[in-house]
């Protein structure tokens, strides 16, 4: 079992909220969109949380250009900004549509702007909610799967922020799925999880080369007990442990509410390790006085290459969180 420290190191009520992005830039926790009554955009502020401290103090920034409110978006980190693409506005479960466009935030103080694919012409993705994304650290951000206005997607899409351009990449395994995580490692990206709208997904990690431009799909038993249980709107994360490279995937729901977005399923708590040299997994645990409670619809980011940040979600009684959260190895 591989061991860690959680801490809370901030509480607000401005961050009560689920289905929000979390992105972290140095030593900063970026956070913005999300919900406090579903399917209802609480606010387009950008909120931060200075992760220095065992109190963080959060401070809200307000700026015109800024996306529109939103829930069920999705972010990543590149070269010190923050990127952003599409999301649910309201009710509808039609998503927010900007033609291809990717939000790109500069914490500097130049704030948000709107970066539009060059040839306006050119194949670009649908707009989607509870997508995931990742990006390489050099020169493309990468876009996965989600919910369009009906269904789910199963597609791969690359935006080279310099070209300002979008690239179709092959699509991954199915199930189709929303709610599924993706991140990068060493020229690839690593997915798993999610929900195709009746079930659940677990039991395999599917590895995307980009060189090759292939898929590749590593099983394992999503039994609790020797690998993770099968969840969605989860979290995967790249983390070093005490010099090994791993992955992490935490929390998640693994049991749909039957009030669908309205409700709350079984949330789980735990987290797990994956070693990605030996194709091993590590169930987590912390010998810490207190730990997050379960939840789902959340989101988290790595610190120092081996810290985890959390921040809100939503509780297995329906109630959307507003803690921070750092584990550390």
């Amino acid at each position: 079992m591989a061991k860690a420290e959680w801490k809370c190191i901030a509480e607000h009520d401005d961050l009560q909220r689920s289905s929000h992005v979390v992105s972290v830039i140095g030593r900063t926790a970026y956070i913005f969109g999300g919900e406090l009554v579903p399917r209802e955009p609480r606010d387009n502020k950008m909120f931060s949380t200075d992760l220095n401290g065992d109190d963080a103090t959060v401070n809200a920034t307000e700026s015109s250009p800024a996306p529109s409110p939103r829930v069920g978006s999705a972010s990543t980190t590149l070269n010190g900004r923050v990127y952003l693409f599409s999301g649910r506005g309201g009710t509808a479960m039609a998503p927010i549509d900007e033609a291809g466009g990717v939000w790109e935030y500069d914490p500097s103080g130049k704030g948000w702007s709107l970066l539009n694919q060059a040839d306006k012409s050119a194949p670009c993705p649908p707009a989607r909610s509870y997508h995931c994304m990742t990006s390489d650290r050099a020169t493309s951000i990468f876009l996965h799967a989600g919910c369009p206005e009906s269904g789910r997607l199963s597609d791969l899409w690359c935006f080279n922020v310099q070209e300002k351009k979008w690239t179709q990449l092959a699509e991954a395994p199915k199930p189709d799925r929303g709610g599924t995580s993706v991140c990068f490692f060493e020229g690839c990206l690593y997915r798993m999880n999610g929900f195709d709208g009746k079930t659940e997904q677990g039991g395999s990690l599917d590895v995307y080369d980009i060189k090759s431009d292939s898929w590749s799909t590593k099983d394992f038993s999503a039994d609790g007990e020797s690998g993770p249980e099968a969840r969605s709107v989860a979290a995967l994360l790249p983390v070093n442990v005490q010099g090994k490279q791993m992955l992490m995937t935490l929390f998640g729901e693994h049991d749909p509410s039957s009030l669908g977005h309205a409700g709350a399923g079984k949330m789980l708590g735990n987290w797990w390790l994956y070693d990605i040299r030996e194709d091993k997994w590590l169930k987590g645990g912390s010998d810490s006085a207190s730990t997050p409670a379960p939840r789902g619809w959340f989101d988290a980011d790595v610190v120092d290459q081996s810290k985890i940040v959390v921040a809100g979600g939503l509780s297995e009684t329906n109630e959307r969180l507003k803690d921070v959260w750092v584990l550390s190895f």
